[in-house]
């Protein structure tokens, strides 16, 4: 059995400049080499955004669990909510804008599994 938790997951600040903890990667959670996909706990804070960026070949989900903001893919930009998915394809840019007045939360999936040569900055 695999738990992890937020609590005992280091964050740093991250090429898009969120603030981010890496829940679950194959590459470095043993037990979890076959997972198909990495997990991170990501945060935006008050006021500011991610910067612009994309995927070369994973696509990515965020799933908003707190706060609210502003998602921009490639020429298109829309709110998002606490309870709804984004699909964000490869190659496409993106960054999301932090709306609120309380810290955007998101759950970020990626597949295949993020990797550092995989990510640019636009």
């Amino acid at each position: 059995m695999i738990i992890r938790d937020i609590i005992r997951c280091p964050y740093k600040r991250v090429i898009d400049r969120s603030v981010l903890c890496e829940l679950l990667h194959p590459a470095k959670v043993e037990e979890a080499d076959a997972l198909g996909c990495s997990i991170a706990h990501a945060i935006v804070p008050v006021g500011e955004s991610t910067l612009p960026h994309a995927l070369r070949r994973s696509t990515e989900l965020y799933y908003i669990l707190e706060g609210t903001g502003e998602m921009h893919i490639g020429d298109e930009a829309g709110p998002v909510l606490p309870g709804q998915i984004v699909l964000i394809p490869p190659e496409k840019s993106q960054y999301i804008v932090n709306t609120g007045i309380k810290p955007l939360v998101i759950l970020c999936i990626v597949s295949p599994p993020w990797q550092a040569d995989d990510e640019y900055l636009l």
